[in-house]
């Protein structure tokens, strides 16, 4: 874990890398006649032009002050570090949202070393929200108001507000898996993006399972949570930030019903 001079330095980058993807996020919102191209040859993964300039300029600033940092982000190539240290970048989480004019896209920042992130940011420009979190604490910005949040004390699955993006989540196995959790649970909702783990480590729900997930959409959601007090793990229970399963949860209870309800 980074020495208190090094964290203050990297909260202050991840700020600023986070500010600097609002510019080019916010210009195209909702704007009339966006171009939208498909990265599949099979099947709908959207990238605008938005994507490409938040990122560039979130690599910019990382550029900048953190020269010698890795960076993973999911437009452009990575680039390798020499300090163990790397940036982990979605300039647009939930690009299907944002090109449908929906406010539950975030941008997520992440800082990350051979262990995994340890501090995350999830940024909603639109609506003004920021949760993030990392050496031992987690917190919500928003203008005229904010402070610390932490996730809720739920540890039973029929208590739980259980969330994910897509109702067809996975692979059919993984779609099997995933209702016998859901029929379990008080309440199932559906298409939150990133925006549902920032909920999650407020204390707002309290448990969110995803399938095919790539290292730059967990990295910053993963720190978030566990920053908040909660656990966050692939479906086996294992590290989940390099990407495949996710399941999230409030509580170590409440995690383990999860994972035990999932493998059938």
């Amino acid at each position: 874990m980074p020495d208190d001079r090094l964290a203050e330095e990297l909260t202050s980058v991840a700020r600023e890398t986070a500010d600097a993807a609002r510019g080019p996020t916010l210009a195209h919102f909702r704007a009339r006649g966006l171009a939208v191209d498909n990265k599949l040859d099979e099947g709908w993964d959207p990238v605008t032009a938005a994507d490409r300039q938040a990122e560039l300029a979130m690599r910019e600033v990382i550029e900048r002050r953190r020269p010698d940092d890795g960076i993973l982000g999911e437009e452009f190539a990575r680039r390798e570090g020499s300090t163990g240290l790397v940036w982990v970048l979605d300039p647009i989480d939930g690009t299907r949202s944002y090109v449908s004019g929906s406010p539950v896209w975030g941008t997520l920042v992440a800082v990350a070393d051979d262990s995994g992130p340890f501090y995350g940011i999830v940024d909603q420009p639109y609506i003004g929200e920021r949760f993030e979190g990392g050496f031992g604490k987690a917190s919500f910005r928003r203008a005229g108001g904010g402070g610390r949040i932490k996730v809720s004390g739920t540890s039973s699955l029929s208590d739980a507000i259980l969330f994910t993006t897509l109702p067809e989540i996975g692979t059919e196995a993984e779609h099997r898996a995933f209702r016998r959790v859901a029929n379990q649970a008080k309440l199932v909702r559906y298409g939150l993006d990133c925006y549902a783990y920032a909920l999650l480590a407020a204390g707002h729900i309290d448990l969110v399972i995803e399938a095919g997930l790539n290292p730059y959409d967990v990295n910053a959601p993963i720190a978030l949570i566990e920053s908040a007090g909660g656990c966050a793990t692939s479906w086996d229970g294992g590290p989940a930030h390099a990407g495949g399963t996710l399941v999230a949860a409030a509580t170590t209870e409440l995690h383990a019903a999860a994972l035990e309800a999932l493998s059938g």
